[in-house]
């Protein structure tokens, strides 16, 4: 009888938002971001675009980037923060 893996879905491109179903991670980005001042918080349009390279990258495995460590969804959402790969948000 095969084992059942008690290890959670990995996925290469995915962000919190996609995985919400699985996690309580993804209410916190939003708690977190709704909880940043204006003058920090990255505008919506400014924070969709910033995921949709995150989502393009390599570096994105399981919501987190592979290069800090991170949360894409946390670090993309204050606005004097950057991508850590050059030339990227």
């Amino acid at each position: 009888m095969a084992q059942e893996s008690t290890n959670p879905k990995r996925c290469r491109r995915c962000l919190l938002a996609d995985l919400a179903g699985e996690n309580d991670y993804y209410q916190s980005v939003l708690r977190y971001r709704a909880s940043l001042p204006a003058r920090r918080r990255t505008p919506d349009d400014l924070y969709a675009a910033r995921l949709e390279h995150c989502r393009r990258c390599d570096q994105l495995d399981n919501a987190t980037c592979m290069q800090c460590g991170c949360y894409v969804e946390m670090r993309a959402a204050r606005l004097d923060m950057h991508c850590p790969l050059p030339d990227r948000w």
